[in-house]
């Protein structure tokens, strides 16, 4: 039997409401629940976020199906607090959210037709200017955001309204271009007089560039780059054992003593160990 088979539905429902029951006597009786507000809990949601986000990338499913477990819990918890002064419940929640989708996909439950993956987003993008009122196609985009995944947004949501390069290969010109007027900053004979801002405002063209031509690849940049972060971690962790094992210092090393170690572990197979920490 399938775990999505229709038949789960009422394990399914069962166990969504032993949470709320669960969660309903953890606020009446637990010091630490009835504590919390929304603003204590925020920082403890992005963190139990990443964790199910460090699970995904780990391709480790059974830490996903924890992790889900602890976003489930701030997702009803949030509802949870509200309900107490009456703004709005769970099923509130939930009923907003079905109705949205149902909005957003008139392809589904409408008489609308689209031709791809592509015609359906740009629907989408058109659909939350309605919805929401907003006079700009970018602001839905959270302040927030950590400036990567914003810039992938702000793309996305600009390519949405047909804001956008027709072909990669204008997208890596740009990118060329971009490295080229960075690189400029930072020329030999201009060693002495280098504007910082100046060349930080070229980085972040340069970064944005890169981030345009990687959505054209396909690409998730942010994941990417914890990809590449997980991978640097694992080899100078492993540069760091043999070294010691070997009865060196890293400080003590060249630095072509240290690249020895490093090829040996560009060989290792990736890195499965798990995260720590987390409640």
């Amino acid at each position: 039997m399938e775990m999505s088979s229709p038949s789960r539905r009422p394990e399914q429902l069962a166990a969504f409401s032993r949470l709320l029951d669960v969660l309903e006597r953890l606020r009446a009786e637990c010091p630490w629940d009835r504590k919390q507000t929304m603003h204590s809990l925020r920082h403890l949601t992005i963190e139990e976020t990443y964790e199910l986000s460090d699970a995904i990338l780990r391709d480790d499913l059974a830490d996903v199906q924890k992790e889900l477990g602890d976003v489930f819990l701030h997702l009803a918890f949030y509802a949870k607090i509200a309900s107490e002064s009456g703004r709005f419940d769970i099923a509130d929640v939930l009923n907003t959210q079905c109705e949205k989708l149902i909005f957003r996909h008139p392809h589904i439950y409408g008489d609308t037709q689209v031709a791809d993956e592509e015609e359906v987003k740009r629907n989408w993008e058109q659909l939350k200017l309605k919805e929401k009122g907003n006079t700009s196609v970018l602001g839905g985009v959270p302040v927030s955001l950590p400036a990567l995944v914003k810039a992938m947004r702000i793309q996305e949501k600009a390519r949405g309204a047909g804001f956008d390069w027709e072909e990669p290969a204008q997208v890596w010109e740009k990118v060329q271009e971009e490295l080229g007027e960075f690189g400029a900053e930072f020329a030999p004979q201009n060693a002495d007089s280098i504007d910082s801002e100046r060349a930080a405002s070229e980085f972040g063209d340069l970064l944005f560039s890169l981030v345009n031509f990687a959505r054209f690849a396909g690409i998730n940049p942010e994941e990417a780059l914890e990809r590449t972060n997980r991978k640097f971690i694992q080899r100078f962790q492993y540069l760091e054992t043999e070294a010691a094992r070997d009865g060196h210092q890293l400080t003590d090393l060249t630095l072509a003593e240290m690249d020895t170690y490093w090829e040996r572990a560009k060989k290792l197979p990736a890195s499965t160990t798990s995260k720590s920490g987390g409640k």
